[in-house]
């Protein structure tokens, strides 16, 4: 699997938080319409960033763990 997708879920995650956190604590840029909806968006941004954490991580593992056959 292309690691350009994780990758790119990882940079929008993290710039969702980013912005959401701002705007939690400073009222930056959407002057703190709903705090519901940043936490929201806070939270759903981690779950992303993990995720796609996850999916980079597995799939180095799973090339490290494959077992090498013998030649016969």
């Amino acid at each position: 699997m292309s690691k350009a997708l994780p990758l790119i879920g990882m940079i929008v995650s993290g710039l969702v938080v980013v912005l959401f956190l701002a705007d939690l604590a400073a009222g930056f840029p959407f002057k703190r319409v709903s705090i519901v909806a940043d936490i929201g968006f806070i939270v759903s941004g981690l779950i992303l960033t993990y995720l796609s954490w996850s999916l980079l991580n597995r799939g180095r593992g799973r090339a490290a763990k494959q077992p090498s056959t013998p030649n016969r």
